[in-house]
């Protein structure tokens, strides 16, 4: 099951994040990968894998990483005005892992976390500028949408490989890694320029609120209940918050 969930899981769900964004606009797609599309699926593997226990704590560290996502898009977005991709890129990244860095040096509990998160959440959402949508559509190169795919699912297998190594508090902050966020704002911002990787990554801040109440959930009812029904009962409320904040996307 888990080797499923590695191989075709991630690839399925980062397409679906594309196609939407090429049906919708680079906001709407934003909004969809802040879903736990990638810690989600690893928050799984590794309660299967490692066990509830391991997997609760781990819930706790990816909050804090989902916050350096944030981080990450803020990054991006204000060096996007200035610069191009491989610039804002690097930078971003650097950003993402000196967060991360900062978020490990303390012991993490589940609400002060989760509310650090969603206030970070709402400021984010008003330093990232606003972007119009472009009135043309781009021709997207046909190795596009596998070659998303197949980095993402690189690093799903990765990470879960070396979970027990990292321990639960650093696979949950490195969890979160803006792997899709990356790829889908790179191709974005060398593909239809700048305003669409910015429209794109404040869209991921915005949905980074079913990100939030997903992993509260998972914090929350993981050690107490069933693995299945925890991550149904996670993925409803992810949905239900992010079904409210699509109206702010778009």
């Amino acid at each position: 099951m888990t080797l499923a969930l590695k191989l075709f899981l991630t690839p399925c769900l980062i397409a679906a994040a594309t196609l939407v964004g090429r049906q919708w606009g680079a906001g709407v797609s934003g909004w969809l990968i802040g879903f736990p599309l990638t810690s989600g699926p690893v928050s799984l593997i590794l309660a299967s894998q490692y066990g509830k226990e391991f997997a609760a704590r781990a819930a706790i560290g990816t909050l804090g990483g989902q916050a350096s996502v944030c981080v990450f898009c803020l990054i991006y977005s204000w060096s996007a005005q200035k610069w191009t991709w491989p610039v804002c890129a690097g930078l971003a990244v650097l950003a993402f892992l000196a967060s991360i860095i900062v978020w490990n040096s303390f012991t993490l509990s589940l609400l002060p976390t989760f509310f650090i998160l969603i206030l970070m959440i709402d400021v984010f959402a008003q330093l990232i500028p606003r972007r119009p949508a472009p009135k043309t559509a781009v021709k997207l190169p046909r190795w596009d949408l596998t070659a998303r795919m197949v980095i993402a699912t690189a690093f799903v297998i990765g990470l879960t490989s070396f979970a027990m190594r990292l321990g639960p508090q650093l696979s949950g902050l490195l969890a979160p890694f803006p792997i899709f966020a990356l790829v889908l704002a790179v191709f974005a911002h060398h593909q239809q320029g700048a305003d669409a990787a910015i429209r794109l990554l404040r869209g991921n801040v915005i949905g980074s609120l079913a990100f939030a109440f997903f992993f509260l959930v998972v914090g929350v009812f993981l050690t107490n209940l069933d693995i299945p029904l925890t991550y149904l009962i996670a993925t409803l409320a992810a949905i239900l918050v992010n079904g409210i904040s699509l109206r702010l996307v778009r």
